[in-house]
């Protein structure tokens, strides 16, 4: 239990980590003039919800991969792999959008990291079964926030 935990600890600090150092990269982005002037989908939530929301899902991602690590569950160098990669992701993307206002590329590296966490969810499920549950939101989550990234490249 003592190393489940440590684990926990360990990938909360990650992806707590990259969400600090996407808060970083965007430059205050969500306040710039050029975000506020967007045309932006009428399902857009308020700013509060991107923190809540962000707070919830990396909580979440961490029990996760602690307990692939944990389970040493034998596809675990892949998954560990994936993850790094929807590490990098994940960060990229405030910096591309905001930091650097480039919307296609955004939507690019969003749907990739969308791709990437469906297919972590439903390629591992049989194997990780209740946990594989604990990153649906984080899918659900990312839909909308293609949606959103669409929408503003669509619109604007």
């Amino acid at each position: 239990m003592k190393n489940k935990l440590v684990l926990f600890c360990f990938f909360l600090l990650l992806n707590f980590g990259a969400l600090g150092i996407g808060i970083v990269l965007m430059n205050n982005g969500p306040t710039s003039y050029w975000y506020q002037n967007l045309n932006k989908a009428p399902w857009t939530p308020d700013n509060w919800v991107f923190g809540a929301a962000w707070f919830s899902l990396m909580f979440c991602f961490s029990i996760y991969m602690a307990n692939i690590v944990f389970k040493k569950v034998e596809v675990h160098k892949k998954l560990t792999f994936l993850y790094g990669i929807q590490w990098v992701l994940n960060v990229s993307w405030n910096y591309i959008f905001f930091n650097q206002q480039q919307v296609f590329l955004g939507l690019i590296v969003i749907i990739a990291l969308w791709l990437l966490i469906g297919y972590l969810l439903f390629n591992y499920l049989r194997t990780l079964k209740f946990y594989s549950l604990l990153i649906l939101p984080y899918l659900i989550w990312m839909t909308i926030a293609v949606s959103l990234n669409a929408y503003i490249f669509i619109n604007n």
